[in-house]
């Protein structure tokens, strides 16, 4: 499949080294008169200086830049239209070793502060705010603290708990947070082998388990020798353990400073409260200088290489063909401009974009690899690299990847970039720019992580959003020269550029043996150099660890963290317009038309789609490679190079898509999980004047693909196959997921089918009959065409403005009445759509499973019905499992197990309940914990008020934000399965009524589940498996990879 494009990358350079009252940083001595109009309209406060003002018009942004009298810290203060308001504070926070510590600390500063002393405020705000989100990151260089939400009172509150905590946290102050959060000697018996553990430990074990992010790793810390990023600022597991708590604690106090910090705020509360807000924890400090500014890496003249291993499977190293190879440059060792920061995003799109990007087809063409990797251009940090190379490379042909490389960039340079491909690479990039879409994402933090690019390395940080002006120039430098603009820029930051490393990963079959072995091997020498009176003092300090970890937060510590009121609550469900036409492809004929008006700033949001209810079972897993070839075999008469262009020359992209839901039971009573609906979906986006080329395209898609395309599948096919076995090892969790709903419902056992580890094993026998069989597959590819182009069981879904839907509804109905008829379609009674009836379809056995991968870690699932078919489910609880997942689980797998997630889900329309952990240490343990849930529902001490609070945290899941796009496409879903506003509605208010004898309830209900026997799916490590085996578990082991 086609590389994600990043939303552009405009940052990776500073503008030099500036202080605050330069007026390079905020435009105020030679400010235009409209600037400077700005400035004096700034909202003034008594402790701080107004530095600056500008006008973003890009995104009718007003930006104010402040700095704090008193500690020097600055301040960025966004006036922008926007209700979903976000705070941020991030702080430089540069290491020096790879212990993790600005890891560890991003962790551990949110577990409790000076007001808010309870163990865990961050998880409080997670069970009963409505924030829209509430997370922290570390990068190389800094450390981000930011929080969203739509309703001021609460966005106060997380903003008072955030500051507290970065400030003041109880982390410096208690060793047992480094413990709990970073790493700890762990001991209960004194005859027991001594072991590590630690959140943060045990994360990046399985971030360490994955050969592509070791690969990553090892690629920056070679590209820069000499500055902070040469070392792992999220922790190497065999550096972890060598953090002091005295270096923990001088960490912070150096870079959690308010002279280190960049405080940020977007949205339409009263600009003035902010500051007052921050004022209240700034105003306790003094300046200070951290000297926290990122060193330049001086650019190398000659290239070099390094080999390294990484661990993998016996088979896998006895095929020969899992060696890695990428080839990767540190691009610049001095500030890019906006043009030419702009021009490298630009030059990055055109070489590895998709497949009609020149540098990777020729990747992906030279059959020396099973998938492209490297990821192009990074630009987050003070400096850009760009990496790109291959996986699956045979042992024998590893040394030829580098040379395909250069060569390939060698004729690039030679031959220029056609002009379709300019023109589709600009108009992409600039739909993208324009339309600012975020999804999920809060704007309002986009935003903000677009300005620090810049302002983290004291630039501008309006520069770090604006892109009108270097747009602009850009475009009149390729009007002028054509592309050469883009030749030059290959040239000078690729071509002739030393810095450059090639970087060869082996597969090792006992490298995870030896790594595990050398742990091992340490600990026993550290205990064997332990007098008995240090091995007491371990088991001890072992069992206050989790007498700490397990003991209740007090009344008073509880009643410190800021909460919002049920009755601060909508009591109505948020609704989307939407409008249906049926047979709308003339009297004759049963097609839909579906149509939501909403501001959607002049852009049509089109979704159109193919019924899938007429094929067979069998034809079932063929489809993600049919909807994968829709977009990447071209049609007959346009090949895949000449639609990707078209495509982005006209269009905001185009994109397949496959839904599939459950049909629920009106009445909210669990079904079977076996009828659904079945569609295969195109899903674009365009301007008034680009809508008759969209569904033009949709139309030659549609009809007129070229399934006769060998050689591309056996490439998609092989790509698809390196992605999953790599997602297998870093998201186990979700195949365990999957894999645990296939024992049971009937679209458990397809999305198994279509995405879980049986498709993996499908996969590789469709590579088999693609390269030794291809007629016959071709022939199942063009049967499924047949059944599916259909303009009688078609489904058109639009989104826009009244004006934009206006133009789109005749060419869309000029796009279906120009389809294939089959015949009116007969609907079940009281349907509007088919539905798919997968009873039929065999489910897995019901045997636990242990599912064998290289990794140092596990993904531990759990699940089974607490309600019966028929029987009615209550949205407690849903209500329930929020509390269970951000109390009991949280406590038990995340804080005393030392996994990195701990979660359940509850599906209200099967009556399944799941549990599942992530990059776990624990097997056998995390089950236990998972079973004590039904005891802890039972007998924890309860009151109206901590369940309210859960309803909160339910609710806000509800109300979410959404985009555009986000809002039809889920209205259109509503649509085909039935699901009305009543509907939801009523489950609102069954939310909403939730009391502690539900949460009784639904522990009554786990505990049956327990008593009959739940389903179990493991992934991890053989010797976990092993263990759990040997300790009683009755685990069925298959080797995965």
């Amino acid at each position: 499949a086609a590389r994600p494009s990043a939303f552009i990358a405009r940052g990776g350079g500073a503008a030099g080294p500036l202080t605050m009252g330069s007026t390079r940083l905020m435009a105020t001595q030679q400010a235009t008169e409209d600037e400077a109009a700005l400035v004096a309209q700034a909202p003034v406060h008594p402790s701080y200086e107004v530095v600056g003002a500008e006008h973003v018009r890009e995104y009718d942004a007003t930006l104010y830049l402040y700095k704090h009298k008193k500690t020097g810290a600055q301040v960025l203060s966004v006036a922008i239209d926007d209700d979903n308001k976000v705070f941020g504070v991030t702080f430089r926070t540069p290491p020096e070793d790879s212990t993790g510590l600005p890891h560890i600390l991003e962790h551990s500063v949110l577990c409790g502060s000076r007001k808010y002393p309870t163990k865990e405020p961050f998880v409080e705000l997670l069970k009963g705010s409505l924030q829209t989100f509430l997370n922290a990151f570390t990068y190389p260089d800094r450390t981000c603290y930011p929080v969203a939400s739509q309703v001021t009172k609460d966005f106060y509150n997380l903003m008072n708990v955030y500051l507290d905590a970065v400030f003041f946290p109880r982390a410096i102050n208690d060793p047992r947070v480094l413990a709990q959060e970073g790493w700890h000697y762990e001991l209960e018996n004194a005859e027991d082998p001594l072991t590590y553990k630690g959140v943060v430990f045990n994360e990046m074990k399985g971030v360490y388990s994955s050969p592509d992010a070791t690969m990553s790793r090892q690629i920056q810390r070679e590209l820069f020798q000499s500055n902070t990023y040469h070392v792992d600022s999220g922790g190497d597991p065999t550096a972890i353990p060598n953090l002091t708590f005295e270096d923990f604690k001088n960490f912070h106090g150096r870079y959690y400073h308010p002279s280190n910090a960049r405080v940020y705020f977007y949205g339409d509360d009263d600009p003035l409260e902010r500051l007052n807000i921050l004022d209240s924890y700034l105003g306790e400090f003094d300046a200070v200088d951290p000297s926290s500014a990122i060193q330049w890496e001086s650019r190398r003249t000659e290239p070099w290489s390094v080999t390294s291993k990484f661990p993998a499977s016996e088979e896998d190293v006895a095929k020969g063909k899992s060696h890695m190879v990428s080839v990767n440059w540190l691009l610049n060792d001095k500030a890019f401009s906006p043009k030419e920061q702009l021009g490298v995003s630009m030059l990055d799109y055109l070489l590895l974009n998709d497949i009609s990007s020149p540098l990777y087809r020729s990747l992906v063409e030279s059959n020396l690899g099973t998938a492209v990797i490297g990821g192009g251009l990074s630009s987050e940090l003070l400096q850009s690299t760009f990496g790109v190379g291959l996986k699956g490379v045979a042992a024998d042909k590893a040394g030829e990847v580098e040379g395909l490389v250069l060569q390939t960039l060698e004729n690039i340079a030679e031959e220029g970039f056609p002009q379709d491909a300019i023109d589709a690479c600009v108009n992409s990039i600039e739909f993208n720019l324009r339309e600012f879409n975020t999804g999920s994402f809060p704007r309002g933090l986009s935003f903000m992580l677009g300005a620090m690019r810049e302002w983290i390395y004291d630039g501008n940080p309006a520069d770090g959003v604006r892109f009108e002006a270097a747009l602009t120039e850009l475009k009149d430098d390729l009007k002028a020269r054509g592309g050469e603009v883009f030749v030059d820029l290959l040239k000078d930051l690729l071509i002739k550029n030393g810095h450059r490393l090639t970087m060869t990963m082996e597969p090792d079959s006992t490298l995870e043996g030896e790594i595990l072995k050398a742990e091992e091997d340490k600990l026993a020498a550290v205990k064997a150099g332990l007098s008995e009176s240090e091995i007491e003092d371990i088991i001890r300090e072992t069992a206050e660890l989790k007498a700490a970890q397990a003991a209740e937060d007090s009344p008073e510590a509880k009643a410190s963290i800021p909460a919002l009121d049920v009755q601060d609550l909508e009591k109505e469900a948020k609704t989307v317009p939407i409008e249906v036409t049926s047979a709308f492809n003339g009297a004759d004929g049963s097609a839909q038309l579906i149509t939501h008006e909403l501001p959607s700033n002049g852009i049509l949001y089109a979704d159109v789609g193919l019924d899938l209810s007429q094929l067979d079972f069998d034809e079932l897993p063929l489809l993600s490679v049919f909807a994968d070839m829709l977009l990447e075999c071209g049609t007959k008469s346009m090949d895949e190079t000449a639609m990707t262009r078209r495509i982005g020359t006209h269009t905001g992209g185009v994109r397949a898509a496959l839904l599939r839901d459950l049909v629920e039971d009106p009445a909210g009573a669990a079904v079977a999980g076996d009828e659904i609906v079945h569609y295969l979906f195109l899903r674009g986006k365009a301007v008034p004047d680009k809508i008759p080329e969209l569904f033009s395209i949709f139309k030659d898609i549609f009809t007129d693909v070229n399934l006769d395309r060998q050689s591309r599948v056996l490439e998609m096919l092989r790509e698809t196959r390196a992605s999953m076995e790599s997602s297998v090892v870093t998201s186990g969790h979700s195949y365990a997921a999957t894999r645990l709903a296939a024992r049971t419902t009937g679209l458990g056992v397809l999305r198994e089918k279509v995405g879980g580890i049986s498709y993996l094993e499908t996969v590789k026998e469709l590579l088999e009959q693609a390269e030794n069989d291809w007629p016959a597959l071709l022939a199942r590819l063009e049967a499924i065409q047949k059944k599916i182009v259909d303009a009688d069981a078609l489904i058109v879904n639009l989104t826009g403005d009244k004006e934009v839907l206006g133009s789109a509804t005749p060419v869309a109905e000029s796009f279906a009445a120009g389809l294939p008829k089959q015949g009116k379609v007969a609907f079940p009674e009281g349907r509007t759509t088919r539905t798919v009836d997968l009873s039929g379809m065999e489910r897995l056995p019901d045997v636990d499973e242990g599912l064998v991968v290289p990794t140092q870690v596990n993904y531990v699932g759990m699940a089974g019905r607490i309600y019966e078919t028929g029987e009615k489910v209550p949205m407690s609880s849903a209500v329930v499992s929020n509390f269970l997942r951000t109390g009991h689980l949280w406590d038990t797998v995340r804080v005393m197990g030392g996994a990195y997630g701990g979660f359940c889900s509850f599906d209200r329309v099967t009556g399944r309940f799941g549990f599942l952990s992530y990059r776990d240490p624990n097997l056998a343990g995390t089950l236990e914990n998972y079973q004590s849930s039904a005891d802890h529902l039972i007998s924890a001490e309860l009151d109206e008020k901590t369940v309210q609070q859960a309803v909160i945290g339910t609710v806000g899941d509800f109300d979410s934000p959404r985009s555009v796009d986000a809002k039809g496409w889920l209205s259109l879903a509503d649509h085909l399965v039935g699901r009305t506003d009543e509907q939801r509605q009523r489950r609102r208010d069954e939310v909403l009524a939730t009391n502690v004898e539900d949460v009784r309830d639904l522990g009554k209900r786990l505990d049956s589940l327990n008593k009959n026997g739940p389903s179990i799916c493991v992934i991890g490590s053989a010797k976990s498996i092993e263990e759990a085996n040997a300790a009683g578990l009755d685990l069925k082991v298959i080797n995965v990879l």
